[in-house]
């Protein structure tokens, strides 16, 4: 049965590519999302961006017919915009909700003129959802890019096999893959007959050999991974081989640690590549720092000060050398390292660098392909984050770009992926980040 979905403007800014992705149902466009989109659309930032190409898609489809009959959408359904004259109810009147109120009565109109096609409100507004259930309406969240936390790809797999198995892996150091496994993917290999008796492996780029891990954990920049995870991390982060490493963890398990200590290295000791870049979203998401007051490191001082901190932690400075006043700013005055807001990076190409970006669970989709499609020959890129430490109101633990990531990259040769759940920061911490 052919459904009507009436799209919020927060779904269109999320992802402008939504008037496609509902397949053969019907797209009903409010003029007023319209209206708050050409808003939007002067702004230097990414919803600016979104804005924009939503507005070209717009016209796009204008030249192939009137928007307020409708137009043919590729997959066989029908884009049109709407608009209402209905009165609304007292409960909907606020000035505040003004925008909202006029989507929300475009979607009943729809609803009262095909009572036999079922209308939903699609909306990432949660409160929206609520005032329109509240009066009858089927509203749901936009799900194109959602994915199951308890589905996600943990980058890891477990497999039985004999005791004359390991023994061959341990002789030959590799093993033919198991069918299941992802390229990149680590293999932890257990006897059958003997629990004890276990070798630790990574599939190859190809997907079709297993390569034993040596046992020995070697220092990165003067850290050593405290346990079997961080292992595989470190292996992801320093194989030249994989230019997208995605790096999923609760707060503490050592996300940004570890892809500092291989940037570093890669970059510093092994001379790879030319700069390390580090960069976070400056949040309220888009928004730019100039409203901020000093010079562009004084404006980013409080979004990156935890980046800050794990470069002094790398650096073994001790409370007697902060005294004397020695701190990260040493390797940013070396150029070691360079810490850009998003802002700054997206537009360019971006060539022989190892770029690490912190909190990516909160960039959405179409965020993270405009900055991994940003990569020049020979980069690296290292997304790292927390599902669960959303700060944008308009995403959640399953939405956000790092997990599309994750899921879309699965099973490519350059790319790779690691699920940290051990947090080593402290005992405390780990326990507050588990039962908190």
């Amino acid at each position: 049965m052919v459904k009507n979905f009436v799209l919020d403007t927060n779904v269109l800014l999320h992802d402008p590519g939504a008037l496609y992705a509902f397949e053969e149902n019907n797209v009903v466009l409010p003029i007023y999302v319209v209206e708050e989109i050409d808003k939007f659309k002067r702004d230097m930032n990414e919803l600016g961006r979104s804005a924009r190409g939503v507005s070209r898609t717009l016209d796009e489809l204008r030249s192939q017919g009137n928007l307020a009959d409708g137009v043919a959408l590729p997959d066989g359904g029908r884009l049109r915009v709407a608009f209402s004259g209905r009165e609304l109810p007292p409960m909907l009147s606020i000035a505040s909700h003004e925008a909202d109120s006029r989507i929300i009565a475009v979607a009943l109109d729809v609803k009262d003129a095909q009572p036999d096609e079922p209308t939903i409100l699609v909306s990432k507004d949660v409160n929206l959802r609520i005032r329109a259930d509240a009066l009858g309406l089927v509203a749901a969240d936009y799900e194109h890019d959602r994915t199951r936390l308890e589905e996600l790809y943990t980058g890891v797999i477990d497999v039985e096999l004999t005791g004359e198995e390991i023994d061959a892996i341990y002789r030959e150091g590799r093993h033919a893959a198991p069918p299941q496994a992802q390229p990149n993917q680590f293999v932890q290999m257990v006897d059958q007959a003997n629990s004890s008796h276990t070798a630790i492996g990574r599939v190859d780029p190809t997907g079709k050999i297993t390569e034993l891990l040596p046992k020995k954990r070697d220092r990165v920049w003067g850290i050593t991974a405290r346990n079997l995870e961080q292992a595989f991390a470190l292996n992801l982060l320093l194989d030249d081989r994989i230019k997208l490493v995605t790096v999923v963890g609760k707060a503490g398990t050592g996300k940004t640690l570890l892809a500092l200590a291989a940037a570093l290295r890669k970059a510093h000791e092994e001379k790879q590549y030319q700069r390390v870049l580090v960069s976070r979203p400056v949040f309220p998401l888009g928004r730019d720092i100039g409203y901020l007051p000093g010079d562009i490191e004084e404006k980013l001082q409080p979004w990156m000060q935890p980046i800050f901190d794990n470069l002094e932690l790398l650096m073994g400075l001790t409370g007697e050398d902060r005294k004397n006043g020695r701190s990260h700013q040493e390797m940013l005055d070396l150029g070691m390292i360079e810490v850009e807001p998003l802002t700054y990076i997206r537009g360019r190409s971006i060539p022989d660098q190892f770029l690490i970006v912190d909190e990516a669970q909160n960039l959405t989709v179409h965020e993270v392909k405009t900055i991994v499609s940003r990569a020049g020959e020979g980069t690296k890129i290292v997304l790292t984050g927390d599902p669960y430490q959303i700060d944008n109101p308009y995403m959640d633990a399953q939405s956000n770009g790092l997990v599309h990531a994750v899921n879309r990259f699965r099973g490519h040769s350059i790319a790779g992926h690691i699920t940290l759940r051990r947090g080593e920061r402290s005992e405390l911490a780990e326990l507050a980040a588990t039962v908190l």
